[in-house]
């Protein structure tokens, strides 16, 4: 199937369904809901054609392992305190990253890494797909760190599926402000440097569905690659003779996101959990994992530790451009939190200037020579992440650490220790002796270890920091093939057979390289 004959075909798709599912009356594209200055309606989801009304138990998070002991009594005096010594800067965590050489030589001198290794398997741009990838499917606006809270009873302010509704918002009559005034079917992005930015207001502030993306420049730039990707669908179908702007929208945004989800689950799932997990549980099922058609929802085993792995592969600095700096490079810690101002020199986001735009080739392999690797999945966290701008926390309060954010989620869903979890999976579970450097602490967290500790350290001696192991590997693989086979609307569950048919290097296929080529931000086709 060519590409104009699969745009055509997912038009037919996309009006049928459209009218079938909410009648002739209804034209609006999207649902109105509370809208954010400077922000879409990060609660309201995106109505497109077919678009599944989920029942309520998926607008609020849940558990996959029902009466479960926690880790720890919640109530236990000291039990806070050690895992905000746990999570804090110098202690067992911190990779104690040699920040006072600069950015520069935190890249390009191998000993300084040897703290804090990189994962030959994995290139860059991996960790913002991840972060990418959960800011499409969750969102916790509400549950208080450190104190138990009851999931069904807290808001997932996101769509439990991956339908790109942290892109598209509520629609163009929803989110109006997320579109093209001069081409509804269109989203809107702007420029203020070298190359695409996010819309943005006088003060900085992105416009875009969820606030989230753009914590730093790189997942910044991610998401202007979607939108810049669907405004390049929208042309084609033009082409193609289409010209309604409710088919425009609605088939611009159905092969995107199908494009989308098949990255997923063809590129970036493997490279989490291993190919021989992705492929066993396509063929024999989940264990796990198990909602019906419709009902998916995210569990906080997974939201509030596993699918958290990704913190630890985040290098302390990255490469942002080639050319970007007056010419020269612009490298850039992830974050410094003593830094400011408009420009500033770190990766944050929200600021617009000339050098502050992604170079691709730094964090896909464009076989050029000039992609970079991320670091391991392990029990070492990159410094900055110790000392997060306030700006770059969602709920602009501390802690100002991200490990004892993450940490603290484990008292407020009460979560079972990974040990558990391993025998309740019926694989062999790290000892006592393996987590030793956790007995200092107390609470015989060795024995009795928070989920997301143990995630990562289970990954970094079964698999060599390479991919997740066991238990981190089964939770993330069963809930992210979970709500693509659960959305009645993905690709998996609609039609398992599609195949991509936009432009790629491997026929059949469609990667990372090949959305950014497409969507015309690609270093190659651009001179970065």
């Amino acid at each position: 199937m060519g590409e104009h004959d699969d745009i055509e075909a997912l038009g037919r798709y996309s009006r049928r369904r459209f009218l079938g599912t909410v009648g002739a009356g209804a034209v609006a594209v999207g649902t109105s809901g509370a809208v954010r200055v400077g922000t879409a309606g990060a609660a309201a989801p995106a109505a497109t054609p077919a678009r599944h009304v989920a029942p309520a138990l998926t607008t609020h998070f849940g558990r996959i392992f029902d009466r479960m002991r926690p880790f720890a009594d919640p109530g236990r005096h000291g039990l806070e305190a050690a895992l905000v010594e746990l999570g804090s800067a110098d202690g067992v965590l911190d990779a104690r990253d040699a920040l006072a050489r600069g950015p520069v030589q935190l890249i390009t001198d191998p000993s300084l890494s040897r703290h804090n290794p990189d994962n030959p398997t994995h290139t860059a741009g991996t960790t913002f797909m991840g972060q990418f990838m959960d800011h499409d499917m969750t969102f916790d606006t509400s549950s208080p760190l450190g104190k138990p809270a009851a999931p069904t009873a807290t808001r997932n302010a996101r769509t439990p599926s991956f339908d790109l509704d942290s892109v598209y918002g509520a629609g163009p009559v929803g989110s109006p402000q997320l579109y093209d005034p001069a081409d509804r079917a269109k989203l809107k992005v702007e420029s203020g440097g070298l190359f695409e930015d996010l819309p943005r207001m006088a003060d900085g502030t992105a416009i875009i569905a969820d606030p989230r993306n753009d914590e730093n420049v790189i997942i910044a730039g991610l998401q202007a690659a979607f939108l810049c990707f669907h405004n390049r669908v929208v042309d084609q179908l033009r082409e193609g003779g289409t010209t309604d702007l409710l088919d425009l929208h609605t088939q611009a945004r159905r092969l995107t996101t199908w494009h989308y989800q098949w990255m997923i689950l063809h590129e970036f799932l493997p490279l989490f959990v291993g190919q021989p997990l992705v492929n066993a549980i396509l063929r024999r099922g989940r264990r796990f994992y198990r909602p019906g058609k419709g009902e998916a929802y995210i569990p906080v085993e997974f939201q509030g530790a596993a699918y958290r792995f990704g913190h630890s592969m985040v290098r302390p600095s990255y490469r942002a451009n080639l050319a970007g700096d007056n010419g020269k490079p612009f490298f850039g810690m992830i974050f410094d939190n003593s830094l400011g101002g408009p420009d500033p020199d770190d990766l944050r986001g929200g600021s617009r200037a000339p050098r502050r735009f992604i170079g691709w080739q730094t964090f896909f392999d464009f076989r050029d020579g000039e992609v970079k690797h991320n670091k391991r999945i392990d029990t070492k966290i990159s410094t900055p992440l110790f000392h997060l701008p306030i700006g770059a926390i969602a709920s602009h309060s501390g802690p100002t650490a991200l490990p004892v954010r993450t940490l603290l989620r484990h008292i407020t869903w009460e979560l079972p220790s990974g040990q558990t979890l391993a025998r309740r999976m019926g694989v062999t579970a790290l000892d006592g002796a393996d987590l030793d450097e956790l007995a200092s602490l107390g609470h015989r967290l060795e024995h009795s270890t928070p989920l997301w500790y143990y995630v990562l350290k289970e990954a970094e001696l079964v698999e060599d920091g390479l991919h997740l192991g066991p238990v981190g590997g089964r939770i993330v693989a069963e809930v992210i093939i979970g709500l693509l086979q659960s959305d009645p609307e993905s690709y998996l569950s609609y039609d398992p057979r599609w195949r991509p048919s936009l432009p790629s290097r491997d026929r059949g296929d469609f990667r990372m390289v090949d959305f950014l080529t497409y969507a015309g931000v690609d270093p190659t086709s651009r001179g970065r």
